[in-house]
């Protein structure tokens, strides 16, 4: 009896041995714990913020996105920055010594300034240079204007373009537009940004930043592209888009500038050039192309069966002279719309093969107050998407419209399909 009694005392002390263990290890976690965020905490506090701000807006390059930052943003060569202005270090961060009693930096109105490369450049230069690196074709003789051609006149764009042949990449430059027109009525000026796409492919689109209330904005932003060969620049043509941003709305158009690059010799190293602003050119021809369309309504399921075959005739909806069309599709009961659908982009092509089929569950026995709207549109990703035609299938629908609406309604469970012409959108 003696080892057994003195085995279950011995056990009976293991429960108070772990329990003392347990406290001393979690004295010392929580000590460790607290130690630790005192130490963040200091060294928090002795640190100054972060206010190094990088000016990224000057130099963007576009392709390809899996370079590294500093092939990304350096799209200025050396002998270029040696040329510009030398500017102080500490422009590019914030004073702190001149915050206020809450940490705000005081308000200052920012100042638009002329490109550096503009201001040691005289019209003069600009004229020579062309003259020597430019094609007569590709150019406009600078004439003087008379006061009836300087109230339609939209401004002066000017900008550079430049090759590099170790990288294959082509640079384009936005320096700044001079006397562009006042787009706010109220506050006589505008809030203008530049897009430029690479024509015919339009596989390049970028734009600026947006500059506010300004007449004689300096952008300063360089655009590079790469895998674009030398022997195809020759075939391409900028096209550059002014345009003045609006909140509320869609954005002002305030025109175009179009640039062929045909005759354009950039062996020789940066080309500085300047064109005039003209009025945005949309080519619209005399119709607005032709829909096919197939309907089948199921008067046992109450659904109506759209599909939509082809597309034809697209007009020319921008320079380019193709378009990228998709057509949107909404359902109305009552003019009220209940259903949309829409079918995929073509790229590139007035005549578009779509063969895209919709379901519509119809919530009425009959299809006398239902209607359906087509809108073909052109895909754009820099902007809004333009209306191309529409197309309104219904039993109020004047001609092809009301005829097709009648067929489907007098023959159920049978697929009709008809080519009607788009209207004006």
């Amino acid at each position: 009896m003696a080892p057994i009694a003195a085995s279950r005392q011995q056990f009976d002390e293991i429960p108070t041995v772990v329990g003392i263990f347990s406290a001393f290890g979690l004295v010392f976690s929580v000590s460790l714990f607290a130690w630790i965020c005192c130490q963040r905490k200091s060294s928090k506090s002795n640190k100054t913020p972060p206010y190094k701000f990088v000016h990224v807006l000057k130099g963007v390059d576009i392709y390809p996105e899996n370079l590294n930052s500093k092939k990304k943003f350096g799209a200025y060569d050396k002998s270029e920055a040696k040329n510009k202005s030398a500017m102080p270090k500490n422009s590019l961060h914030f004073d702190l010594e001149k915050r206020d009693l809450n940490g705000n930096f005081p308000k200052t109105t920012p100042k638009i300034q002329s490109s550096p490369d503009l201001e040691n450049l005289s019209p003069k230069h600009f004229a020579e240079k062309k003259k020597d690196s430019v094609s007569p074709d590709g150019l406009k003789s600078i004439t003087s204007l008379s006061s009836e051609d300087k109230q339609d006149k939209l401004g002066t764009l000017f900008f550079s373009l430049e090759y590099n042949f170790e990288k294959k990449a082509f640079l384009v430059n936005i320096k700044e537009a001079h006397g562009l027109p006042a787009m706010d009525e109220q506050s006589m000026t505008s809030d203008p940004y530049i897009k430029m796409t690479i024509l015919p492919e339009k596989k390049h689109k970028v734009k600026t930043r947006v500059l506010r209330k300004t007449l004689e904005p300096a952008f300063d932003e360089t655009f590079t592209f790469y895998g674009i060969p030398y022997s195809q620049i020759q075939d391409l043509t900028l096209h550059f888009m002014i345009l003045s941003f609006d909140r509320f709305s869609r954005d002002d158009v305030i025109g175009e500038v179009l640039i062929p690059l045909t005759g354009i010799e950039l062996s020789e190293g940066k080309l500085l050039m300047d064109r005039e602003i003209i009025k945005r050119n949309v080519r619209k021809s005399s119709g607005h192309g032709e829909l096919l369309i197939s309907l089948c309504y199921q008067s046992t399921t109450n659904t109506l069966t759209v599909v939509v075959l082809k597309a034809r005739h697209l007009p020319k909806s921008d320079v380019s002279g193709l378009s990228d069309p998709y057509v949107k599709v909404n359902l109305y009961h009552a003019k009220k719309r209940i259903s949309k659908k829409k079918t995929h982009v073509k790229k590139c092509t007035p005549n578009a093969v779509f063969n895209e089929l919709f379901v519509f569950d119809i919530p009425c026995e009959d299809l006398d107050d239902i209607s359906i709207e087509f809108l073909v549109l052109d895909s754009d990703r820099g902007s809004r998407n333009e209306v191309i035609g529409r197309l309104t299938l219904g039993s109020s629908a004047e001609g092809t419209g009301g005829e097709h609406w009648k067929e489907i309604c007098e023959y159920p469970r049978r697929q009709i399909a008809k080519w009607h012409m788009l209207c004006d959108g």
